[in-house]
């Protein structure tokens, strides 16, 4: 009942300026912490008609995030005070012109202690965003870079999980480790074809069978 709680008041807290109570239902549904700071964000500026500057906000904090260490250990340092850096992110918001929707979920994110998990709720805002318009979002990881006529057979086979208007959206990345093969993300499905994980399981059938 304490988590319902909190999550309301997080939800009407975001959207305090864009006047009706009822919460928006995101297009895709997001577990955890991270899903639902990012749930009652998309709620709060989709009312607000902000959906739009609080993701392009969004996007420039998080690529500051990666290259500014000094922001980013302030961010997720346990020693700080909660007040002081709420208030510093606020003054922040202002200079730099985010969304209210934006400065808002800083502040509150500043108020609850939970600052560290900033990356991640952007990360599942931009998920949410990304099936707002449609996208499938998809992460390929392969031992070493595909060359062009790898990706447009990985493409066409990837598109056969599309329906109706939806687009699609790959990111790939490179892992040594996985040997070789791919590990396919794509929606909710997850596809391990690396070679390291089949060694792993063939070791693991000999040393039962031992």
């Amino acid at each position: 009942m304490a988590s319902i709680n909190k999550l309301a008041i997080l939800s009407r807290a975001l959207s305090s300026a864009a006047g009706a109570t009822k919460a928006v239902k995101p297009p895709v549904q997001l577990f955890g912490l991270e899903g639902r700071y990012a749930t009652a964000l998309y709620s709060a500026a989709t009312k607000m008609s902000q959906l739009d500057q609080v993701e392009k906000d969004l996007i420039a904090l998080q690529a500051t995030l990666k290259t500014d260490k000094k922001l980013r250990e302030s961010v997720t340092s346990p020693i700080i005070n909660r007040k002081v850096m709420g208030v510093a992110l606020k003054d922040a918001s202002a200079k730099l012109s985010f969304a209210p929707a934006t400065a808002n979920l800083l502040g509150l994110l500043a108020d609850n202690g939970r600052l560290k998990k900033l990356d991640n709720v952007i990360t599942a805002f931009r998920t949410i965003m990304a099936a707002h318009r449609g996208e499938v979002v998809c992460e390929v990881i392969t031992a070493k870079p595909l060359d062009s006529s790898q990706n447009k057979q990985l493409e066409g086979a990837l598109k056969a999980f599309l329906k109706g208007n939806q687009s699609l959206k790959i990111t790939s990345r490179v892992d040594p480790s996985i040997i070789g093969g791919l590990i396919v993300s794509i929606g909710d499905k997850y596809v391990d074809m690396s070679i390291a994980t089949k060694v792993k399981l063939y070791t693991d059938v000999i040393q039962t069978a031992a």
